[in-house]
Parts: C-alpha cells; structure tokens; sequence
C-alpha cells in the first residue's frame, strides 16, 4: 500500500451499521499501524546517523500508556487559570467563555458539564490539557432559599488544594440592580477567601445605549447611561472587588462591531491580577493573529485550539523539566489531533491520533527538517527550544485541519497538498514564534 492509499484512509465516526463499523475500525488501526512503520522505516533510511535516527523513531512510538504518564506530568506543570462565573443567567458568562477561546456558542454549550448541584464546568482546551477552566454557577438569583447552598458548594471547591491561579468574575447586567444575592455570594467568598483576586464584568452596555445608536461607541464608552448606573454599581459592591471592566459580548447577527467590546480591557484587567505565567497565557490566547475570522467555523475554531496546544508545547520546551524532551511534544500533538479530528467530526482514539501524526508529521520531519532536528538530540546538541517547538507545532495542527476537511468535506486527502501545508504553516510560523518562551 502506498502512503497516498494510506494518508487517504480515516475513520467514519457516523456509520450506523455496528458490524460493518467493527470492521472498518480494526482496518483502519491496522492502517494506521502500517503507516507508523512505514514512517519508521522511511526516517530510518533517511538519517545517516544511527544514534540520531534511532532516537528520532522513539518520537513516533510513543504508546497510550505513555502518552497519559507524560500528559498527567504535562498538566501538573501547565499554567492553569481557574475563573469562577459568578452572576445571574443571562449576565454574559457564556460569552466570557467565548471572547477568551474563540469557540462557537454551540460548542461552548456541549463542553460544559456538571460539577456539582449548582456549577457546572468546561475545561479548554480539552479536560485532560487545560489553559483555562470555567466554572459556572447555576440557578443564582432563581430561587432565593438555594443561595446559602450555592455558597456552601462554592467554598467547599475554594476549599480544595491546586496549583491553578484562581479568580472570581462576577457578571451583572448594566440595567440589573437587584444584586443582592449576588452581594451576598462575593461577601462569603471574599470574607473567606480574601487572597483570591475578584473582577466584577458589567456587561450588556447596548442594552442602555442612548437612540439611535446602531453600534459600539469608542472603548470606553463615555455614554452617561454607561457611566452613571456602572459608577452605581461599583458603589454598590464596594469593597468585593478587586478590578471593575465594562463589558458587551455579542454575536455576529447582533451586528455590532467589535462583537466583543472591551475584550482587551478585560484580558488587561485579569493579567493585572492573575500571576506572571497565567497572565502571559491569556495574552498568547487572544493573540491577534489567530483571532482573525476566516469565514470557516472549523478552521477558525481549529486554529484556536492549535493556538493553545502550541502554547503548551513551547511551555515544555522551554522549561529545564527531566520529561521535556521529543515524546512530550508527541504526546501534546496526539492530544491535539484527536481534539482536532472530534471538530470535524471523526472519533479517533489516541492510537489513531498517533498514526495521523506520524503520516502527515513524520514524512515532513524526514524530508523538511531532519537536518534542523539533529543538533536538538540527546547527545547531538540543546534541548529544543521553545520557537521550534511552538512553530511544528501549529504547523501540524493547520496540516490536520486540511486533513479532516477533506473527510468532511468527502474527499480523499492529497498528501502533497498536505505536505505544502505543513511547509508552508511551518516557514511563515516561523517568525511568527521566533523566540517564543514561556
């Protein structure tokens, strides 16, 4: 079989025959397991120092057991942000959750679940590799007698130790002034928990825009039904808070531009009060660069999901840590296609994952960087920096999204067409991440 055949061949996650799906899946690992040889042989041949080549298959061989020891060391090291939504229904916590990841309202509201009787969580970007962890309350405001509950649950999670930067954002609409439920909340938590930074998000300006404004004035708006009922409600908490920010997260068929009004103001105003790491972590998130909208919600979603992972594999690469090494990165990228493959809708399992990686990564490794990578070898040179890690990174991860399009869209994918995305994701990267540290 050649690798054309190969790289062409993928799971169909949406097959409702059981038996023939079976079938299908054995052959499709059984694919995937000859393209990760098939890899192994072609790099072995292509390397002409022995020592080196055999360390570089070590990178494509990393089993799952593997992958979830080094991603459990990964996530104990990640600088993770904890913020806890605090506010009424219909306050703006889910567009929070959006302007800070770039994912679509759809995919926000299948990714949050359960927690306890009254939060629910989402993790981003996956449960097992964490940047940001929302926390959301549910039924606040709803039924009055539930509040010393709410509170109960809540600094029972404050109660529990981590190594997460945590923060308290209280949401209120701008025409709200029945917070006393709200007040009461933030007074528990902030009389147990004073070290716990608190920023209150008033949201929902457009509401009291004065007529006729059909879009978002200069930030900050200088509006006096702004600026006079958000001085009275800063009043109003008081002391409860660290840092106040002025919010309107809409969506695009609202039509007011920017949809997130005083997204940099409130990115500014948690880096204020979250610690260095954490803080030069939401920075990267809202990195100008992949927030641009490319008129295709998978590639757009995809990239922010790249963004993140690249995050991470420039986060292990910098620090002097004994598992930052090649299989580290391996493992993040494995994490990162299988997330990219359930985007677009192909349910592959970390095994899968890794042959996808070995069949668009490793012919790009043989053939466009081998020479590079020599001098990052155990024994051949440096660790490996943080910039090249960050740049393959998000190159693989633009090369994969071309992949899975392509099975959605019902086409076979063409491996050149792949490889000239990978080069290509990989040269203009390459700035782009040019002395990345973290």
């Amino acid at each position: 079989m050649t690798e054309q055949d190969d790289i062409s061949q993928a799971p169909n996650s949406k097959q409702s025959d059981q038996p023939t799906e079976d079938v299908k899946t054995d052959s499709w690992q059984n694919r995937i397991s000859g393209i990760w040889h098939d890899t192994n042989n072609r790099l072995m041949k292509l390397f002409p120092v022995d020592r080196a080549a055999e360390t570089i298959m070590q990178w494509f061989t990393v089993d799952e057991a593997q992958i979830a020891e080094i991603l459990a060391k990964v996530r104990a090291e990640l600088p993770t942000t904890e913020a806890i939504l605090i506010g009424k229904p219909q306050t703006g916590k889910s567009s929070i959750v959006r302007g800070l990841t770039g994912v679509s309202p759809e995919i926000i509201g299948q990714g949050f679940r359960p927690h306890t009787q009254h939060t629910e969580r989402y993790a981003y970007p996956s449960d097992d590799l964490p940047l940001l962890i929302f926390t959301d309350t549910v039924g606040l405001g709803d039924v009055k007698q539930e509040t010393p509950v709410i509170i109960e649950e809540l600094l029972g999670e404050l109660q529990q130790e981590s190594n997460r930067a945590r923060i308290l954002i209280l949401t209120v609409k701008i025409n709200d002034f029945a917070t006393d439920t709200l007040r009461q909340v933030a007074q528990q938590l902030r009389q147990e928990y004073p070290n716990i930074p608190c920023l209150l998000a008033v949201t929902c300006l457009h509401e009291v825009y004065p007529n006729p404004t059909d879009d978002h004035p200069e930030y900050p708006p200088e509006f006096e039904e702004v600026t006079r009922p958000f001085a009275a409600i800063e009043e109003d908490f008081g002391k409860l808070y660290n840092s106040s920010v002025l919010l309107d997260f809409t969506r695009e068929e609202d039509g007011y531009n920017p949809v997130f009004y005083g997204l940099e103001a409130f990115r500014d105003s948690l880096a204020e009060l979250l610690p260095e790491a954490e803080a030069r972590t939401i920075h990267q998130l809202l990195d100008e660069q992949a927030s641009k909208q490319l008129g295709n919600i998978y590639r757009d979603v995809g990239r922010r999901y790249i963004l993140s992972f690249t995050i991470m594999a420039a986060t292990v690469a910098a620090v002097p840590l004994p598992f930052a090494t090649m299989p580290v990165l391996t493992a993040l990228q494995v994490s990162m296609v299988g997330l990219l493959g359930n985007l677009y809708g192909q349910t592959i399992s970390p095994s899968q994952a890794g042959g996808v990686v070995s069949a668009i990564g490793g012919g790009f490794v043989a053939q466009a960087v081998g020479r590079e990578l020599i001098k990052f070898v155990p024994g051949f040179g440096s660790a490996i920096a943080a910039s090249w890690a960050a740049t393959y990174t998000w190159a693989l991860g633009e090369s994969a999204c071309v992949y899975f399009g392509d099975l959605m869209g019902g086409k076979k994918p063409d491996p050149e067409k792949i490889q000239g995305v990978m080069q290509e994701a990989f040269e203009s990267a390459k700035e782009r991440f040019k002395g990345m540290k973290n």
